[in-house]
């Protein structure tokens, strides 16, 4: 899974959700001189990046992500009106485009990047008017938690004026717990109420972050401990590290702690209006908009019907491998009852200690060394950006997810950064540590993503882009490409893989059966537990994500399969002539793509070394 909240909504599209649908075909284009060529290809990547960055301009955040420190001392505006001044401006941009570059003047690296950003400007256009559907406050996270994990891994203060920028982003939370509130107030005024058990888990984390010092005489709470770290690291007289460290207490236990207020009292007054727990069909128009989602987030024209049936056949068919590989380990009892002893066994667990915790972290990272000393066999290019393990703090472990990763700084100032929710070591299974590392880790996201900001030659809009169905499928097709790497050395391992597989296609069973087939929370737990032997608070955390995110879940299972196919189409069409390290680099080396385009650039692939 990818957090994308550290670049905000810019990144990826209005209101959170990322750039999707088909890109038009271009026509034929005329031959033009090289030189022509060249310059106009030159121009258009100028005027790409300048839009890029004029996009980035309305989010202080995503320029803080990005490693600038422009508008440092303030947070991103959370209005209706900020997202009215983003699709105006795309909508300028593209007027802009069409009316300065012809698609036959440019090479065809270039035409695909005219017809990408004209597709994200008209899927934004689309998708706006959803735009209040999307809840801010939910168990997928909240500002509660996103600003205080925004501010301790992205914001760094090396000097004094960084760190009165990081005492101003406090004050100004405020600001954004009022905007949230205020956002909130009016969906909930047209009919658009989180989930009921969305409030509890919410306010549990929300309370964490405002546990400790200065809120209390207990130890240091998160942000105070994050600002005696980095201001204590400045080189400059104690006298002053002293009134930094005063000033941000003040903001903390101020107008801090005043913004998390406004959002309980918002959470209490919304709370009663809550229904149930209930998919996109009960909201206003709820139909139209799930169908939006899944075409967003796929990036096909599936159904929620055949993605359905996708995701029940696909169930069936990973069942089948999961039994023989029961068989090879020599479990006498049912696959249920094999699922009862990997959730209770004590030897498929870590101790629910601090040294287990670590340990799991040991485990991740040795899966990760493993596959990064086999890459050089698999990828002509690897990503320059370190990776690291980290679990997830304590404070949003109610809300976090049960694994994801956040993309390092272009700068180099930020690593990339597999997070795993460890919460409650009883719930954790050894057999999916590796599986789990490779998704997120090595060869997964990180080798994507990563990879993609480090492109040359490419707008920055597509090497910071988002398709949902690529990213997510990239990182599921990962999964089983580890195994050819090397990992999933004993049967064990390779269910706990397979345990993934069957969880992905399980969310489209889940995600559709929920939203489109008015399936209830206890149902999806119920089918959920039956085909998939995750733990008990896992598959729970999963279903709330899925009644809380529509259709995302779909994306995973659907793109792997597009990338699976295409494998194997390349693979039957070249023979002899079929590289794996030719074919990953079509795949990741062009930035996140729709599944329509990504297939064209295989088509292209495959036609270049029939030819030669």
């Amino acid at each position: 899974m990818i957090m994308r909240r550290s670049l905000t909504l810019l990144l990826v599209g209005s209101m959170a959700t990322p750039i999707v649908a088909a890109v038009p075909q271009a026509s034929a284009p005329t031959v033009r001189p090289a030189s022509t060529t060249a310059a106009e290809d030159a121009r258009l990547l100028t005027f790409l990046d300048a839009a890029f960055d004029q996009q980035i301009a309305l989010s202080p955040q995503s320029m803080t992500s990005l490693g600038l420190k422009t508008d440092y001392d303030k947070l991103d505006d959370y209005t209706d009106a900020a997202a009215e001044r983003h699709r105006a401006l795309e909508e300028k941009q593209l007027a802009d485009l069409r009316k300065n570059f012809t698609l036959a003047r440019l090479s065809p690296g270039a035409r695909l990047s005219y017809r990408l950003f004209e597709s994200q400007v008209e899927t934004d256009r689309r998708q706006f008017a959803f735009r209040n559907y999307d809840i801010p406050v939910s168990t997928n996270g909240s500002p509660a938690g996103d600003i205080p994990v925004f501010l301790i891994n992205q914001h760094r203060i090396d000097s004094v004026a960084d760190a009165e920028a990081y005492i101003a982003r406090l004050r100004d939370s405020r600001r954004v717990m009022t905007e949230v509130a205020a956002r909130m107030r009016d969906q909930a005024a047209h009919g658009i109420v989180p989930p009921k058990m969305v409030f509890a888990p919410a306010r549990a984390d929300a309370h964490k972050v405002i546990t400790g010092a200065p809120f209390d005489n207990g130890p240091d709470s998160s942000l105070l401990a994050d600002v005696k770290k980095k201001v204590g690291a400045l080189k400059v007289p104690d006298a002053t590290k002293q009134r930094l460290i005063a000033e941000a207490s003040a903001a903390l236990t101020g107008p801090f702690r005043a913004g998390f207020d406004t959002l309980f009292a918002a959470l209490d007054e919304i709370e009663p209006k809550a229904k149930g727990n209930d998919g996109a069909w009960s909201l206003p128009n709820g139909d139209a908009y799930y169908a939006a989602r899944l075409n967003y987030y796929t990036t096909t024209a599936l159904t929620a019907d055949q993605i359905h049936q996708i995701g029940l056949d696909r169930v069936k068919a990973i069942t089948a491998e999961m039994e023989a590989v029961k068989q090879r380990i020599g479990f006498k009892g049912t696959l249920g009852e094999f699922f009862t002893a990997l959730r209770t066994d004590p030897k498929f667990k870590y101790p629910n200690t601090d040294a287990g915790r670590q340990q799991y972290l040991a485990d991740a990272r040795a899966s990760i060394a493993e596959i990064m000393a086999a890459a050089p066999r698999f990828f002509s290019r690897l990503p320059k950006a370190p990776l690291e393990v980290r679990a997830v703090e304590t404070w949003r472990q109610d809300t976090a997810a049960v694994a994801f990763y956040d993309q390092p700084a272009p700068d180099g100032s930020r690593p990339g950064i597999f997070y795993v929710n460890l919460a409650d070591m009883n719930q954790v299974q050894k057999p999916q540590v590796e599986g789990i590392a490779h998704h997120e880790g090595a060869p997964g996201h990180h080798f994507q993503i990563a990879r993609a900001q480090e492109l040359t030659g490419v707008p920055k809009f597509r090497r910071f882009g988002y398709y949902g169905a690529y990213t997510e499928g990239w990182g599921l097709y990962s999964e089983r490409l580890a195994k050819e790497m090397g990992a999933y050395k004993d049967p064990y391992s390779e269910f706990g893989m397979l345990s993934l597989q069957i969880w992905r296609a399980c969310r489209l069973v889940l995600d559709t059966g929920i939203h489109a087939k008015h399936w209830s929370r206890e149902q999806a737990i119920a089918y959920f537990t039956e085909h998939a032997p995750l733990s008990q608070r896992d598959v729970v955390k999963e279903v709330d994500r899925y009644i809380n995110n529509p259709g995302q879940a779909t994306s995973y299972m659907v793109g792997q399969l597009k990338i699976t196919q295409l494998r194997h189409k390349a693979e039957a069409a070249l023979g002899p002539r079929f590289d794996i390290r030719a074919f990953h680099e079509v795949v990741i080396g062009s930035g996140a793509l729709p599944l329509d385009v990504l297939e064209e650039q295989v088509d292209g692939y495959i036609a270049a070394n029939k030819a030669g």
